[in-house]
């Protein structure tokens, strides 16, 4: 049900390919390329065409109830990476100077990538399948009841050399303070979480530490599904508030790009 950040870490390495060729050629020219150059101009091409993959191709597999070419879940990881190559690749085709008409589709452009991270911030806040199907709240429940079941019953294997590992457990806090607290400071809040069972750790004895790392991994599974159902309902409606935002954006990102396009053209080709 987690989203990874494979695409994330793609797009990190592919940024950092693209700036290593980019100051090659910086310092073989010995200034910065112009937008109006050739490598200036392929830059801007090939970004444009990411970011029109990265809107169209995803929003087409979305909307489409019959297609099988790919999961749900591969195809945002898609979205994601053409989006935040595409705009780097854009903001580097402007050689720094965001003056007219280009300064306002760069303005946009990084306002459509910034609203991009915070919804997929909430995106992986609701639960899903590998198809990317939302997890309804009574499935989650089950997964609930099944999780405690599977715990209750290899707590009570042994109960004697885990029981005060289960009672210092039980006492830990859920309750993170509101769900959207939670959704948006899910990060910081795992790494407390992790913090906090990296000290619990360290006061059990090595012969108990197996146990101890086989009722984390439970306890934690549970944990992660009570906050998902208490989470689901705000995430969901954030995540519909987000979509009659990042939308528009988007529309107008594409027509002030297209318009920008239209004049490069005009003046750089017809008025030759």
């Amino acid at each position: 049900m987690s989203q990874s950040a494979r695409e994330l870490w793609l797009a990190l390495l592919a940024i950092l390919v693209i700036t290593a060729l980019y100051l090659l050629v910086v310092l073989k020219l010995g200034s910065i390329p112009a937008a109006s150059d050739f490598f200036g101009h392929s830059l801007g091409i090939l970004g444009f065409i990411l970011m029109l993959m990265t809107e169209f191709l995803y929003s087409r597999r979305k909307r489409s109830q019959r297609a099988r070419w790919g999961r749900m879940a591969v195809w945002l990881q898609f979205h994601i990476f053409t989006g935040i190559v595409g705009s780097y690749l854009v903001f580097l085709h402007t050689s720094f100077k965001f003056n007219g008409l280009a300064g306002v589709v760069m303005f946009f452009t990084g306002i459509v990538v910034l609203s991009g991270f915070i919804g997929r911030y909430i995106y992986t806040a609701v639960p899903r399948t590998a198809e990317g199907v939302v997890i309804d709240q009574d499935d989650l429940v089950r997964m609930i009841e099944a999780a405690e079941s599977d715990l209750n019953a290899w707590v009570a294997e042994v109960p004697e050399t885990r029981s005060r590992m289960v009672g210092q457990l039980a006492r830990r806090v859920l309750d993170r303070g509101g769900a959207v607290r939670t959704i948006f400071l899910r990060g910081p809040l795992g790494w407390l979480d992790r913090l906090a069972w990296w000290r619990l750790h360290r006061r059990f004895p090595a012969d108990q530490q197996a146990d101890l790392l086989r009722l984390e991994s439970s306890m934690r599974r549970r944990d992660a599904l009570r906050r998902q159902v208490a989470v689901l309902a705000t995430a969901r409606r954030l995540l519909g508030l987000w979509h009659t935002i990042h939308v528009p954006l988007g529309v107008v990102l594409f027509t002030t790009a297209v318009i920008h396009i239209l004049a490069a053209i005009y003046y750089a080709t017809l008025l030759d």
